[in-house]
């Protein structure tokens, strides 16, 4: 009997432990909700809008480096390379504005850098002299490599007929570019 009324007292007891509980404060909703508002959910972007945001972010990225490299690369050969890539990621994001006002409905590219492209480019700018001259061919290696990678992938596989196109009227363009930075 006492295992019995053991376990009935420990069960009770943990009932009314568990009951006891005092609730925690109920705010005004209507008034927290109205003082602050929620923060939105982050929006889910479509494959098209995905890939003409990286598209746009890559040449927005390649110009603003090449812009320093124009002014602070130590070698010629790079200031040379640099001012190409200034006009050609120039044209790419002509072009990828109009693939993408093609769009239905139409896209519009936020070339705004990624949090790493930020860090890459705030890297940079403190480099000079010939480690400037390593770093920048380095990420205008990495850089193109990505970029080419992303337009074989959408070009393969996209959501948007113009975007495709773009995609694929870049690849052999963004080759070369990554073959001559290869080659500084």
């Amino acid at each position: 009997m006492k295992p019995l009324l053991l376990v009935s007292l420990s069960a009770a007891a943990l009932c009314l432990s568990a009951c006891g509980k005092k609730a925690e404060p109920v705010e005004n909703t209507a008034a927290t909700s109205a003082a602050e508002p929620a923060a939105p959910a982050p929006a889910v972007l479509s494959p098209g809008q995905a890939f003409a945001n990286t598209a746009a972010a890559s040449d927005a990225f390649e110009i603003e480096t090449s812009k320093l490299a124009a002014s602070k690369a130590q070698s010629a050969k790079i200031k040379s390379f640099a001012e190409q890539m200034i006009k050609a990621h120039t044209d790419s994001t002509a072009k990828l504005k109009t693939a993408a006002a093609a769009a239905t409905p139409a896209i519009t590219p936020d070339a705004a850098l990624t949090p790493a492209q930020q860090q890459e480019l705030a890297d940079l700018q403190t480099k000079s002299g010939a480690e400037f001259d390593r770093a920048y061919t380095r990420l205008q290696a990495d850089g193109h490599q990505k970029t080419l990678d992303a337009l074989k992938a959408y070009a393969a596989s996209g959501d948007v007929a113009s975007l495709k196109t773009f995609a694929s009227e870049l690849v052999p363009i963004v080759t070369a570019h990554l073959n001559m930075a290869k080659g500084l």
